[in-house]
């Protein structure tokens, strides 16, 4: 390899690996220092030149000019450094010129792991980078294997690769090699073992990125998503609101004729989603988060406590509570509010009514195509998620042997 092939190795790496050329350049520089220092008695006094645009690489070691020498490894004969410069004193340093191909096997497997360890270092970096620059956002990532016993996924997201466990796919989902899928990145770490990231498509953020890309409105800021709660596979409620009283946000969401969200119940394997509009007083917000249930009444039991009671009719209570109660429990996630729910025959028994007791008309609320279009069956409820993965982003190691043999042997070669 002469100069001119090394520097276009660099090059390839960058290109491959991301990893800059300069940041390469300084640890074949300190590969070469170590080196040195190995071979020459702890003489370290190197200079070092590697200029691309020139295709120049230059070693030198720096030795004091003596009368009578005692330490070849730090000392040069006057006669011999006038041979290199003819003005050269008792007392002066002389650069002698290195080929690091003679440098001695230690010297050599000593530079090695250091460059080894400059790409692996780079590697890290990029990485966290790649991952940290996409933080809390949706990425497309192509499907590289899938472990056939954990059904973990190793995923691509640029040049960097990380791993979907099974914990955070929804539901039965399915995938092949080279499918490209969506996922969230929801937390990036940086460890003594190297950049952790996690990353989900299960948490409630994922289903707000997406309605973000869908939703112009959202997107633009004039439709604002307040709260999500989500059980993934199964069912998600958001809470939506608009300043804009001429913008209708529950509409904005779901699209004409329910396009918008249908491509986002695509994207998550058919999960069901009630989109329902937030409000500033409690009670209206409470009584539409148990969408598709109708609510009668609504009690604030304590205000600082957020407890309230909600009457609804005999025939909607099990619609208002949801199977194993999965209405109820994805309503007070959204709302923040514990929810106490009771059939209007008040088989619980009746309570007269209270100057806290707010009575919901939802006929200005709701109008029946809004019901039918947020209405949904309400399905079994699957194990949630754990609330963070621990999949540990795996280093792609580099077989650079040969390449930093190929740099150790190039010398002053032109």
């Amino acid at each position: 390899m002469n100069n001119k092939a090394l520097f276009e190795a660099l090059r390839s790496l960058e290109q491959e690996k991301g990893i800059s050329m300069d940041a390469m350049i300084t640890q074949i520089s300190k590969a070469i220092v170590i080196a040195c220092k190995n071979n020459y008695g702890g003489n370290d006094d190197v200079e070092i030149s590697m200029v691309p645009e020139k295709n120049s690489f230059d070693v030198k070691l720096n030795k004091e000019v003596v009368e009578e020498v005692f330490d070849p490894d730090y000392e040069i004969s006057l006669e011999d450094a006038q041979k290199i410069k003819k003005s050269a004193t008792i007392g002066d340093k002389v650069a002698i010129s290195l080929d690091p191909k003679n440098l001695g096997r230690i010297a050599v497997q000593t530079a090695r792991s250091v460059i080894r360890q400059g790409i692996r270092d780079g590697e890290k970096g990029q990485m966290l980078a790649e991952f940290q620059s996409k933080q809390q956002e949706i990425v497309t990532a192509k499907v590289e294997r899938i472990d056939p016993v954990s059904g973990g996924i190793t995923i691509r997201i640029g040049k960097a690769e990380a791993v979907l466990p099974k914990s955070e796919q929804i539901g039965d989902e399915t995938f092949k090699e080279g499918d490209l899928i969506k996922v969230y990145i929801v937390d990036v770490r940086t460890t003594d073992r190297g950049p952790r990231a996690f990353i989900s498509r299960t948490h409630p953020d994922f289903v707000k990125r997406l309605f973000e890309t869908e939703v112009p409105e959202i997107f633009d800021g004039v439709v604002e998503i307040k709260s999500v709660s989500r059980e993934a596979g199964s069912r998600t409620k958001m809470a939506v609101y608009s300043n804009d009283k001429t913008i209708d946000a529950v509409g904005s969401c779901i699209g004409a004729k329910g396009a918008r969200v249908n491509t986002i119940v695509e994207e998550l394997g058919g999960e069901k989603i009630d989109i329902v509009e937030w409000s500033e007083d409690p009670a209206k917000f409470i009584a539409a988060s148990l969408s598709p249930a109708t609510v009668i009444k609504v009690v604030i039991e304590d205000l600082e406590g957020k407890s309230c009671r909600v009457t609804v009719p005999d025939n909607q209570l099990s619609l208002a509570i949801g199977n194993k109660g999965q209405n109820a429990r994805l309503a007070a996630k959204l709302t923040g509010w514990k929810i106490d729910i009771r059939p209007e025959s008040g088989f619980f028994g009746e309570d007269e009514e209270t100057e806290d007791e707010v009575l919901i008309d939802n006929t200005e609320d709701t109008t029946p195509e809004e019901v039918e279009n947020i209405a949904t069956e309400t399905e079994e409820v699957e194990e949630t998620a754990a609330e963070e993965p621990t999949e540990e982003v795996p280093v792609v190691e580099m077989n650079v042997d040969s390449f930093i043999d190929d740099i150790l042997r190039t010398g002053n070669e032109e």
